[in-house]
C-alpha cells in the first residue's frame, strides 16, 4: 500500500513515529509508504486513529471540546467530544467521543508529558502486580500503568462517558488509542470494557506502546481483544521497556501481539520520506521486527 501526503501527513507521521526528527528551516518531506499485504492492519485506519492520539495532547480545553483544535481537522472531521477527562493529580488525559468515520466510539489517552515528573514516575516504576481479573490466573501487569487506569477519576469517567455514547448514539462499536504510556492505559482500558462491562466489539490501536505485563498476560489479553494492534517505530525506544529478557521468557515483560513494525527506508537526497510497513507475527515479541 502506498501513500502520498504533504505537511499534514509529515506531521502525523511524526507522532505515528515518535523520534521522526526535522531539523528548523527544513522543508517537510513527501510520504511514501509501504505495508506487506495483511488482512489484520488498515493503514487508513491507522492514519486516523493516530490524529486522534495526537489531538489528546491538546491543553486547551475548550478548542478541544468543541473540536476546532489545530489537531481536530481531516481525518477526524465531524468528531463529536461526549466528555474530557483530567486526572490534575495524576496528569491523565483522556476524551470519549463519536466518530462519523469509522461509526465508532472512539476513546484516546494521552501519552507521558516531559514536564510531567509524576507520569515519570509511573513510567519508571516497573513492579508487577497479580491482576484480578476473573479467569487470568497467573497474569502479572506493570503497577504503574495499571494503577494508571484503575486508580484515579479515569476509569470511572471512561465508563460513564462509553454507557453515555451508547444511550445517545447507539451500540456502536468501541476503538481505544493512545500514544506511550497513553497506549498502555488504553490496552488496560480495552481489557476492562471487555472483561469486567461485557462491552463488544471492543478494537485497539495504539502508537509506541510499552510492554505492561508477562507472557500469562499477553496470552489473555491477545484472546480477549484479537482486534489489537500496536504500531512500533525502528528508532522508538518505549516499546522495548521495560525489557524483555528471552531467558526468563515466563517471569519477564512480554508484548501481546499483533505488531505493525514502522522502518524508515529515506534517502537524505531527496524530498520523498519512505517507509515499510511489516506486519509483524502473532507471538507479540517477533524477533524480525522491533526486538
Amino acid at each position: 500500500m502506498k501513500r502520498y501526503m504533504g505537511t499534514r501527513g509529515w506531521f502525523l507521521f511524526y507522532f505515528f513515529g515518535c523520534l521522526l526528527v526535522l531539523s528548523a528551516g527544513r522543508d517537510p518531506k513527501l510520504m511514501k509508504y509501504e505495508t506487506n499485504s495483511s488482512s489484520v492492519y488498515n493503514h487508513t485506519l491507522a492514519m486516523i486513529m493516530v490524529e486522534y492520539a495526537s489531538a489528546v495532547y491538546i491543553s486547551d480545553m475548550t478548542s478541544l471540546f468543541t473540536w476546532t483544535c489545530t489537531r481536530c481537522r481531516g481525518l477526524t472531521e465531524g468528531f463529536e467530544v461526549v466528555q474530557l477527562i483530567v486526572d490534575v493529580e495524576s496528569c491523565l488525559q483522556s476524551f470519549v467521543g463519536v466518530a462519523k468515520d469509522p461509526r465508532a466510539i472512539i476513546i484516546a489517552f494521552r501519552g507521558t508529558r516531559g514536564t510531567s515528573i509524576q507520569n515519570w514516575i509511573e513510567d519508571l516504576f516497573w513492579k508487577q502486580l497479580d491482576l484480578d481479573y476473573p479467569g487470568m490466573e497467573g497474569a502479572k501487569v506493570h503497577s504503574g500503568f495499571y494503577r494508571a487506569y484503575h486508580c484515579t477519576t479515569i476509569r470511572p469517567a471512561i465508563l460513564n462517558a462509553v454507557k453515555t455514547a451508547k444511550e445517545v448514539y447507539g451500540d456502536l462499536d468501541t476503538i481505544v488509542t493512545g500514544h506511550s504510556m497513553g497506549g498502555a492505559i488504553a490496552a488496560f482500558c480495552a481489557l476492562d470494557l471487555i472483561v469486567n462491562h461485557n462491552v463488544p466489539n471492543v478494537q485497539v490501536m495504539t502508537f509506541g506502546q510499552p510492554r505492561i505485563g508477562n507472557a500469562v498476560f499477553a496470552s489473555y489479553y491477545s484472546k480477549h481483544l484479537p482486534d489489537t494492534i500496536r504500531v512500533t517505530h525502528e528508532h522508538d525506544i518505549v516499546p522495548h521497556l521495560p525489557p524483555y529478557f528471552s531467558i526468563i521468557p515466563r517471569k519477564t515483560y512480554h508484548h501481546f501481539p499483533r505488531e505493525v513494525w514502522l522502518q524508515d527506508t529515506s534517502s537524505t537526497s531527496n524530498r520523498l520520506a519512505s517507509y515499510i510497513e511489516t506486519v509483524c507475527d502473532d507471538s507479540g515479541e517477533d524477533p524480525n521486527c522491533s526486538r
